[in-house]
């Protein structure tokens, strides 16, 4: 892009083991890949196959490429890249918050990693249990440009490792998922989509999103074909590999018959899908339906629910009415009903005019959760029921229990409810709860399922997908100690609180668990593995960890070629499934 000389910034990263200070450059004409400090990969024995031949990019046109330009709008680019230049000078006179501060978000093994091509029989310690056989897939923020300025650690561009396993052999690869902002910024060889939650606070803010909007106008970006990341939940359904961010639709993903990934685009279900969709839906395990959730945060309806059946087929969305846009990041189901949390962390994007951030705690809102039947086909029989200062950013399950007319919810509840996105003095607690929701009364009640001498944080895991909607015993749940780090997880006995802790110890960190039933018919409900993603800050390595979810034992540990950030969400693709992809 012909564009001003932009300002340069040295920016200092600590190295994990050392502390020799490593010095990068941060400016507008950024490297196409974050290059953070690493430690030297695993050497591996001769029988070790990496692949090198990338995966075809898809074809897309070149017009967002400066070269394809007219006179008009080259000169448009010279003139907005030079506001740009202007207002980065003058954002960098402020300090950051830690929420949007680059150094904060993105440290240590949060910093992104480039893209690596399949690679084969990777070694093992142990033994990978018979059973598993697919991929497990998690999904994660990685920023394929530098920030040159606020930057979230939600706000990177999405990318998905694999791990395949396949007859005793393992693989493993990861790729960006090609998003509509990610192919134009690849082009371009640099970043210029706003980023939601980094960025987007007060003047500044305000400035940067007229700067977004005024490129669209000259054409020298698209945003219509959507401005998400794809960087949060994974779903398979229909067939399909679904990679997800609650600001766009999703984008269809697909694991190629050598292990590796390919974007193959955003996935509108066949022209069905005309809005956002939240990145936790939700498969029945027994119907095999998809239950969704779209939120806007600009006009009504701000809320809308909508369900697949198991062949894609769309419902009618059902207008779910709201007073305000509220953050809607989960929800649940059980047997009969959806369960939609309307809590306190709002969109107020007037704040932004006031200095603020558009993301607020509303204190005098009151939380409350919806029921509603599955198959509803209006909003007019939803059952509001309050359930005060109550704030979970995600839902583990949730079920009926008729002889008390009640609906149990399993959740994580967080206070202050608006610290990931917004800086504050007091400490994060994410307690595991139950809330009781009685359709009779209208009534709630809430408690801590674990008992106050062994309250521990715990955000990010899972229930037995098997049983998703119905009564669950057990929990799988990332222990988020010292926050945000995982030291390890913890697996809940949901009716007696006894909480059975597995850590990785010696300074070795990872993130969400996830539980893998043995098989559908397994008469107990913990007979599985935890797979986890765990990375040694002190060897500076990365691997797969294996753990018998019924002992919590190490059953193998996976050794991988590159280094895994710590993520996001993911799920498990059997070998039978992996054969029906479109």
């Amino acid at each position: 892009m012909s564009a001003a000389p932009a300002p340069t910034t040295t920016t200092w990263i600590k190295k994990p083991k050392n502390k020799k200070k490593i010095i990068t450059t941060c400016s507008l004409q950024t490297p196409s890949v974050l290059h953070y400090p690493t430690k030297q990969s695993p050497t591996y024995p001769t029988s070790t196959t990496i692949s090198t031949v990338p995966l075809p990019k898809h074809k897309s046109s070149d017009k967002f490429t400066p070269q394809h330009w007219n006179l008009l709008q080259k000169a448009a680019a010279l003139a907005l890249d030079a506001l740009e230049n202007a207002l980065v000078s003058q954002e960098r006179q402020h300090p950051l918050p830690k929420t949007a501060d680059p150094l904060v978000q993105i440290s240590g093994n949060f910093a992104p990693v480039p893209e690596q091509p399949i690679c084969q029989q990777l070694p093992v310690t142990g033994k990978v249990p018979e059973c598993i056989q697919g991929v497990y897939v998690r999904n994660g923020a990685n920023p394929l440009h530098e920030p040159v300025a606020g930057h979230h650690f939600f706000d990177g561009d999405g990318m998905v490792h694999a791990i395949g396993f396949e007859k005793g052999s393992v693989r493993y690869a990861c790729r960006f998922t090609e998003t509509n902002r990610f192919v134009q910024e690849r082009k371009l060889g640099r970043p210029v989509f706003p980023k939601a939650i980094g960025e987007l606070h007060g003047h500044f803010g305000i400035a940067r999103l007229l700067l977004f909007y005024s490129r669209g106008l000259f054409g020298l970006v698209d945003p219509s074909h959507g401005t998400g990341v794809a960087n949060a939940g994974l779903v398979y359904f229909n067939n399909r590999l679904l990679a997800m961010s609650e600001d766009d639709l999703p984008y269809h993903v697909r694991i190629t018959p050598s292990g590796d990934l390919q974007t193959v685009g955003r996935y509108d279900f066949d022209c069905q899908l005309d809005s956002t969709m939240i990145a936790h839906p939700k498969v029945d395990p027994v119907s095999g339906e998809l239950f969704a959730l779209s939120y806007d945060v600009v006009k009504k309806p701000y809320l809308k629910y909508f369900r697949f059946s198991p062949d894609g087929n769309k419902s009618p969305d059902v207008e779910i009415p709201l007073d305000q846009p509220t953050m809607m990041h989960d929800f649940a189901i059980t047997e009969n009903f959806v369960v939609v949390p309307d809590q306190q962390v709002v969109f107020k994007l007037s704040e932004m005019i006031r200095g603020g951030s558009p993301v607020i705690y509303d204190k005098n809102k009151m939380s409350r959760f919806g029921i509603l039947d599955k198959n509803a086909t209006d909003a007019s029989k939803i059952k509001w029921i309050d359930s005060p200062d109550c704030f979970c950013f995600h839902l583990w399950n949730a079920w009926e229990e008729p002889e008390t007319d009640e609906v149990v919810v399993i959740g994580s509840c967080m206070t202050p409810p608006d610290s990931i996105f917004n800086e504050c003095d007091e400490n994060l607690k994410s307690v595991l709860s139950e809330i009781r929701l009685n359709l009779k009364t209208g009534k709630s009640t809430r408690r801590p399922i674990i008992s106050e001498p062994e309250q521990v944080n715990l955000e990010a895991g899972m229930v037995n997908r098997n049983m998703l909607g119905r009564k669950t015993q057990f929990a799988y749940l990332a222990l988020a100690e010292p926050w945000p780090k995982v030291s390890g997880f913890a697996k809940v006995d949901l009716s007696t609180g006894e909480v059975s802790k597995y850590i990785y110890g010696d300074q070795k960190y990872g993130g969400e668990p996830l539980f893998l039933p043995r098989g559908p018919n397994s008469e107990k409900e913990d007979d599985g593995y935890i797979l986890a993603f765990v990375h040694d800050e002190k060897e500076w390595k990365s691997e797969l960890q294996v753990v018998n979810a019924m002992t919590l034992q190490l059953e193998a540990t996976v050794q991988l070629p590159s280094r895994v950030p710590y993520g996001f969400h993911g799920t498990f693709i059997s070998a039978n499934d992996l054969e029906k992809q479109v």
